[in-house]
This record gives structure tokens, C-alpha cells and sequence, in this order.
């Protein structure tokens, strides 16, 4: 299929991620997680902020959306991070306070491990081969 056909998907931007507390994702994806903020701006109709964040060279964001009855906090994101370090990226998440497992380790497959953020949002962080 050529993308003149179908829907004419090319690629992923953005994976929302839904949150009680904007604020508070924020501070924990950008001061714990380490990504950047690529835009922070109000959007009075949905009575929040768009806020989208990224790895520094990575064009894929994530967007930190308020939860609504339909699109709840804490849920399993799908979104694998990646790190240089498993072991670093786990010690760096426990010194910012978040909830992790331990880093698993198994034969042939990257060391990675489970993380929540403050809102109880599952994602996997795993080293890069």
C-alpha cells in the first residue's frame, strides 16, 4: 500500500498519556524521565494545556492529556523508553520517587524494566543493544 492509499499514515508523532495532575506528569517526564518539553501551551476548551514531550533527537513525543471518565489515568501506556543504561535509568527512577520493578535479565533480549509514573501509568524502559 503506497501512502496515497488508505488513510495515508506515515508515522507516529505523539502518544497520549492520560493524567489527573498535569503539573505533576510534567514535573515527573521532564525532572525524572528526562524528556523535553516541546510545547506547553493552554487549550481552554478542553480546560488544560497541550504538552508534549520528547527525548532530545527523538521525534516521537509523548502528550500528557487530562483523564476523562471515558480516557482514565493509570493504565498500561504500551510505551517502551529506551536507555543507554537499564541499571542507571532504574537508579535515576528511584531517586525521582517513581514505582519500579526490577531490571529483568534474560538471554539474548535487552535488560529492561517496569515503571509507573505518579498517576500509575505502566511503560517499560529498555537498554538499547
Amino acid at each position: 500500500m503506497t501512502d496515497t492509499e488508505g488513510a495515508g499514515i506515515v508515522g507516529v508523532s505523539t502518544i497520549g498519556i492520560p493524567v489527573a495532575d498535569q503539573d505533576r506528569a510534567l514535573a515527573f517526564y521532564r525532572d525524572v524521565l528526562g524528556l523535553e518539553v516541546r510545547v506547553d501551551a493552554p487549550v481552554p476548551q478542553l480546560g488544560g494545556r497541550w504538552i508534549m514531550l520528547g527525548a532530545s533527537g527523538s521525534p516521537v513525543t509523548v502528550s500528557l492529556v487530562l483523564q476523562k471518565d471515558e480516557a482514565p489515568a493509570g493504565v498500561e501506556t504500551g510505551i517502551r523508553f529506551e536507555a543507554r543504561d537499564a541499571d542507571r535509568a532504574h537508579e535515576a527512577l528511584v531517586r525521582g520517587g517513581g514505582e519500579v520493578g526490577e531490571v529483568l535479565r534474560w538471554p539474548g533480549v535487552p535488560a529492561m524494566f517496569a515503571a509507573h509514573d505518579p498517576d500509575g501509568n505502566r511503560f517499560e524502559v529498555v537498554e538499547l543493544t
